[in-house]
């Protein structure tokens, strides 16, 4: 098996085999495979060549960066028919294999037109901030940032209606050759339990290190350190600006892909191939 990433649909006499999976980043160079380095990838797929060997690449939903959790990460690869029907209980069996750090929760057969990636409606992250005087709970330590400073998390939330829509993120993002940073942020909510500041973020993709941007944006706002319309004010910007601080990865985590019906996972590929535009005027 190719420990790489492909979206080429299943062919006669292969099924296409959809995984969800859950991992603690915090030991992980990230989910891509890279020389060297332990990765999500790395270990899903040394585990699946073991009772797979014939099987095809594996496609990821969305590349997490070093550090960053999944409790809802999304993949498929193609099997084999004959060793599908033998392989008996692949979730139980990947269970043996698998560190402790990554767990397969569901494995299922679906349609050969569904893409992992490509036929995703939406991404959904949660980003975990304590503001406790005291730190962290220990036993969150790993998936949530302590911030020193008090945070209003009502004026974060006003904030973040600014940036819901499509625009162009590229003051937000990585640039990649190539990559378009046209998004459509879906949803932003903010929720304070306690010393617990929880930050919900859903657009139909993201690009490199924005969600991290956003809140890093917010997170400014909510500590006082920039008034509340600064984030909204840098979508005019062609690029990153020093000025804005990329949170920690730490404390995020894919918590959910959403996909459409069956019938819809081929309409919704060939969307998402398409590269995204700005809508234009009324």
């Amino acid at each position: 098996m190719i420990d790489q990433e492909s979206s080429v649909a299943a062919s006669d006499g292969l099924v296409r085999i959809r995984l969800d999976l859950s991992y603690d980043g915090a030991d992980f160079a990230g989910w891509a495979s890279q020389p060297g380095q332990r990765t999500v990838l790395g270990v899903v797929a040394g585990a699946l060549e073991v009772l797979l060997p014939s099987s095809g690449p594996v496609t990821v939903a969305g590349r997490t960066d070093a550090g960053v959790h999944a409790t809802g990460q999304v993949a498929h690869l193609d099997v084999a028919a004959e060793q599908w029907a033998g392989i008996g209980d692949l979730r139980a069996k990947l269970a043996g294999l698998l560190p402790h750090d990554v767990r397969v929760r569901e494995v299922r057969e679906v349609p050969a037109a569904f893409d992992a990636r490509f036929a995703a409606l939406w991404r959904r992250y949660v980003y975990r901030i304590s503001d406790a005087p005291w730190g962290v709970e220990p036993l969150r330590r790993t998936d949530t940032l302590h911030w020193r400073r008090s945070l209003a998390e009502d004026v974060m939330q006003r904030s973040s209606t600014k940036l819901l829509g499509t625009h162009d993120f590229a003051a937000y993002c990585r640039r990649r050759a190539g990559a378009t940073t046209i998004r459509e942020l879906q949803h932003l909510k903010i929720e304070r339990t306690g010393h617990l500041i929880e930050a919900e973020v859903q657009a139909d993709a993201f690009c490199h290190s924005m969600v991290r941007s956003l809140i890093g944006a917010l997170l400014a706002v909510g500590d006082g350190r920039r008034p509340p319309d600064w984030p909204a004010s840098l979508l005019t910007l062609p690029a990153r600006t020093g000025d804005l601080q990329v949170a920690p990865a730490h404390g995020l985590t894919l918590v959910a892909v959403g996909y459409p019906p069956d019938d819809q996972f081929a309409p919704r590929t060939k969307v998402t191939r398409t590269v995204r535009q700005l809508p234009g005027p009324d």
